[in-house]
């Protein structure tokens, strides 16, 4: 029997049910983000246009540089902070992976060697060889992003769906080709594997032992892991990655080649992946590349412009709002709930237990417990030496002790390195040079080096075996060798040289040892103690014929030096940024032997001791202007030495110190730069003009005091008073090229065995130092 109700009663209930207030079922958002390399800085601009207009983000999905933008909103970062964050250089340093200046230790770094190629070789006990690819340099990456992430990782419990939003990345497993999609665990980890680009970044080894890549190279555009893992109302898909292009782009496909490389193995997006109610957001990309990680802000426009021309449509299909002030509350309540960064312990683990031992070594506290910085400078110092190229760190909440555990996953890498390089020049100053090292590693690190010079002007050798012994302040101790020659008779120029200039030969050995350590990033104190032997050849006169006899100075002796470096630059040739300072203090004593030859008139044969104290100390630094246009730079140089006169002018003057400013400097045998005590200035301008190419001037004005002078009797005079100001000056224009610097210069030197000149060169021309330097 059906029950009545009176028309008036249904209206009663009608008007009631009118005042209770009526909740539509919430709309879900999920948005994915594709990979796509630089192009990914992008998505930041979309989640501004996103969190501006109250556009709500439940969950999130990324690929490859979508993974990294992901990671970073799901653990608590706003995009404009993410903005803030890419705009600093440490970004750049990240991405490109240069060396940070500021974050390089020269406890292991040998002065600059003329070598342009350095392979590394893995040699095992068997003899079987391993070449090590030259990838991106992950040092800095792979810190940054464990400092950035662990927090929120901590405070989500190493639970994904527990993060500001609920987040996913993919992650590809090669060798059984299967897509990873990875929803807890670490963060950073999760963010590195998803970004393990093939040919660019290394793959990390995870804690199951797997190596992961890119997940792009299965699903660059995960829509349907979205629809899987959170199954929203509705998908806001941002594909930054490769599209289909309508036509073959005929005289683009040559660079297109190249910079797509390594984006051919990732699928494209398929716009209609979003579904019927989606909102699918292609921004405008064309001309940038995945390497172009330096426009950032363009990137970032360029998704904000985009997201904002779907505005209507995002606003249309999702009629929720989100507050801004709340969702400021609630990132800011995330932030707060992370745990105190307190670190209690430090582990090194993935080499043999002594090995571990040792390199667990450089890190130490400043107090009771670890900080960040003590955690930072150990992990540079260990990343100083590519022996240890392959490490990563971690950081992990030990929820018991109430603080963070710093673990850092170690692999053996290049226990042999192999290095060459060479020089060409328009003056007969070609050299070849060839070096290889070997490493052994257990308690300490034990390494066997040498290298050899090949050239008209200069040979040279050397060959040391080092012992590097870790700590708070690591030191190592390293007996070498050291031979040099140099023979001006060959440096003939454009414009000729005269005798007193080109007959000379200097040969010079030093047996010794070093003691080197670093107390912090950038600097070094070395001890320097050996015994030496110099022996140089000259003429005393102008005017000579084949048949004569040079003269002959030897002087044997020991030596020892302090110095302190401190050494920034970006290049060991021709700078552009950075600073370097060195002060040496050095003794010397030791006997003088001259054997006079036919050029030396009324000399005779003589023998005396020597003993001096000599002071020398050097800095430059260069100057950016703002833009990076224009760069300037400083330098200044001062030697103060007690050194003697020698049996005769010539060999007073081969043996005193020199000022060599420009380059080819060293291959000149100039009076008026050779002088037991100087003092000298210069500025230093270079401008970018195209691609790789410099323009770079260069001038210095030296002075010497007390400078010595050729007597009627071929002796050296001592003058008491300064000698004129000398300048030096240089212009030309240099090209960086895998091999190293071509340059060509116009340059005038203040002497008179050479004024102007021309001189142009490719590779690095660089020499060791001599025995008393």
């Amino acid at each position: 029997m059906l029950l009545r109700i009176p028309v008036a009663a249904l209206a009663l209930l009608a008007g009631l049910l009118s005042l209770v207030p009526f909740t539509a079922p919430a709309q879900k958002v999920g948005v994915v983000l594709s990979g796509g390399g630089a192009k990914g800085l992008a998505h930041v601009g979309v989640l501004k246009v996103l969190e501006a207009n109250g556009i709500p983000i439940d969950y999130i999905i990324g690929t490859s540089m979508g993974s990294i933008v992901g990671a970073l909103y799901a653990a608590g970062y706003s995009p404009r902070e993410m903005e803030q964050l890419m705009l600093t250089p440490e970004f750049q340093n990240w991405v490109s992976g240069k060396p940070t200046e500021d974050k390089t230790f020269n406890y292991l770094t040998a002065e600059p060697s003329p070598s342009a190629l350095r392979v590394g070789v893995a040699l095992d006990s068997s003899f079987k060889a391993r070449i090590t690819p030259n990838l991106v340099n992950d040092i800095n990456l792979n810190f940054a992003l464990a400092r950035i992430l662990a927090p929120a990782g901590a405070a989500a419990g190493y639970d994904f769906n527990k993060l500001f939003v609920p987040y996913r990345c993919l992650a590809a497993e090669v060798f059984t080709r299967q897509q990873v999609i990875q929803k807890s665990g670490s963060l950073s980890d999760a963010v590195r594997n998803s970004m393990a680009v093939p040919l660019a970044f290394r793959p990390i080894r995870n804690p199951d032992g797997r190596y992961l890549f890119d997940g792009g190279i299965y699903n660059n555009f995960p829509t349907d892991v979205m629809r899987k893992e959170f199954a929203p109302d509705i998908i806001i898909g941002v594909n930054v990655g490769d599209v289909a292009y309508k036509k073959y782009p005929f005289q683009k496909d040559d660079a297109l080649l190249t910079s797509t490389l390594i984006f051919l193995g990732a699928n494209v997006a398929d716009t209609l992946s979003v579904g019927k109610n989606g909102v699918f957001i292609q921004p405008d990309l064309e001309g940038f590349g995945g390497t172009d990680f330096a426009r950032v802000t363009e990137l970032i426009a360029r998704g904000d412009s985009a997201a904002s021309r779907e505005l209507a449509l995002l606003r249309k299909r999702i009629p929720r709002r989100v507050d801004t002030v709340e969702l400021q509350k609630r990132r800011r309540a995330f932030q707060e709930s992370t745990p105190t960064p307190r670190f209690v312990e430090v582990r090194v683990q993935g080499l043999r237990d002594d090995q571990n031992s040792y390199a667990s070594q450089f890190f130490r506290r400043t107090g009771k417990n670890y900080t960040i910085d003590d955690l930072e400078e150990g992990y540079y110092r260990l990343a100083s030496d590519d022996f240890f190229r392959n490490i990563y760190p971690r950081i992990r909440y030990d929820a018991e002790r109430k603080g963070y555990v710093f673990s850092v996953d170690a692999r053996q890498n290049n226990n042999v390195t192999a290095e060459a390089g060479f020089v060409l020049s328009n003056r007969p100053l070609d050299n070849l040079y060839v070096g290889v090292e070997y490493r052994y590693l257990r308690r300490l690190l034990y390494s066997a080096s040498a290298n050899v010079s090949l050239g008209r002007f200069y040979n040279g050798a050397q060959g040391g075996f080092r012992i590097n012994v870790p700590g708070k302040l690591p030191f190592y101790v390293e007996p070498t060798i050291t031979y040099n020659q140099w023979d001006y008779q060959n440096t003939g120029g454009l414009l000729g040289r005269d005798v007193l200039s080109t007959q000379v030969r200097q040969n010079d050995t030093k047996v010794g040892a070093q003691v080197g350590l670093s107390p912090n990033y950038r600097s070094r104190i070395l001890l320097d103690v050996g015994a030496f032997y110099l022996s140089d050849s000259y003429a005393n006169i102008p005017e000579i014929t084949s048949s004569e006899v040079l003269d002959v100075t030897k002087f044997r002796g020991g030596t020892m030096a302090l110095q302190f470096a401190r050494n920034s630059l970006n290049r060991k040739q021709y700078a552009t940024r950075g600073k370097r300072v060195v002060v040496t203090t050095r003794w010397v004593s030791g006997s003088e032997k001259y054997v006079p030859g036919s050029t030396a008139g009324e000399l005779e044969g003589l023998s005396r001791n020597h003993q001096w104290l000599q002071l020398r100390g050097t800095i430059e630094q260069y100057f950016q202007l703002k833009g990076g246009k224009h760069t300037w730079g400083y330098f200044g140089e001062i030697v103060a030495s007690g050194q003697g006169r020698f049996a005769n002018y010539r060999s007073s003057q081969t043996t005193a110190p020199v000022f060599a400013p420009l380059p080819d400097s060293r291959t000149s045998f100039m009076d008026a730069y050779r002088s037991p005590r100087y003092i000298a200035s210069g500025l230093r301008y270079i401008m970018p003009l195209f691609g790789q190419v410099e323009w770079r001037t260069e001038a210095f004005a030296h002075l010497n005091y007390q400078p010595l002078e050729a007597g009627d009797d071929l002796r050296a005079v001592k003058k008491n008073t300064f000698d004129r100001p000398r300048l030096t000056a240089s212009t030309g224009f240099i090209f960086q090229t895998p091999v190293g610097p071509l340059a060509i210069h116009g340059m005038f030197y203040d002497d008179p065995s050479r004024r102007f000149s021309v001189y142009g060169h490719l590779g690095y021309l660089l020499f060791r130092g001599r025995a008393l330097e």
